[in-house]
């Protein structure tokens, strides 16, 4: 997917600057997009240029003038194709996986406090998103919302981020109790890790 589908879809809440969008982004569609501002930056260039987007020019009293974006009938309709078209499944390519596949051999103590991070990662996620559930509930039920709100699509994947991030906080704790197990038994036997290995 092209960063510009994910601009465009974070520009259906309405005008932003380059700024709010990255701020918008580390908050709203930061569970299945990431995205440097840099190439924020560059990519609403690129789209002000194609016609997708428009700035306009805030002038500002002793800070930098700001350009606010919003999307263009051609962006709108960009964005309805890119709807229209079946994505590529997604595939997953993490560090920590290859780290943790590898930890017999390698060193385990460093692999657990990478996965220690991950869940300390993870618990500050899902408490940053349930924060944001609230300020999108703003007070309704689930239901009333999904039923209701002008835009269910920011509260979907919403929804998604925090099951990922919960899973990802199962799966850490999961793997830290094994580890610490083995870890463990070996200490009982006086092995080394890797020994069976041959």
């Amino acid at each position: 997917m092209a960063l510009r589908n994910a601009v465009m879809a974070a520009l259906l809440e309405g005008e932003a600057s380059g700024y709010d969008l990255a701020k918008g982004f580390d908050a709203s569609v930061a569970n299945f997009w990431t995205a440097t501002p840099q190439q924020l930056y560059r990519e609403l260039d690129r789209m002000e240029a194609e016609g997708l987007v428009r700035a306009r020019v805030v002038h500002q009293e002793k800070r930098p003038n700001k350009r606010l974006f919003s999307l263009t009938d051609a962006g709108r309709r960009a964005l309805r194709e890119f709807t229209a078209t079946p994505p590529k499944p997604g595939a997953v390519r993490e560090e920590l996986l290859v780290q943790v596949q590898a930890a017999d051999v390698g060193d385990a103590d460093a692999v657990r406090g990478s996965v220690e991070e991950r869940t300390a990662w993870a618990r500050a996620k899902i408490a940053r998103y349930e924060r944001l559930r609230d300020r999108l509930l703003d007070g309704r039920s689930e239901e009333e919302h999904l039923a209701r709100a002008e835009r269910v699509g920011p509260y979907l994947t919403l929804m998604r981020g925090l099951e990922f991030e919960r899973e990802n906080l199962r799966w850490g704790e999961r793997v830290l109790a094994v580890l610490d197990r083995r870890a463990s038994a070996r200490a009982d036997t006086g092995a080394e890790p890797g020994a069976d290995r041959g």
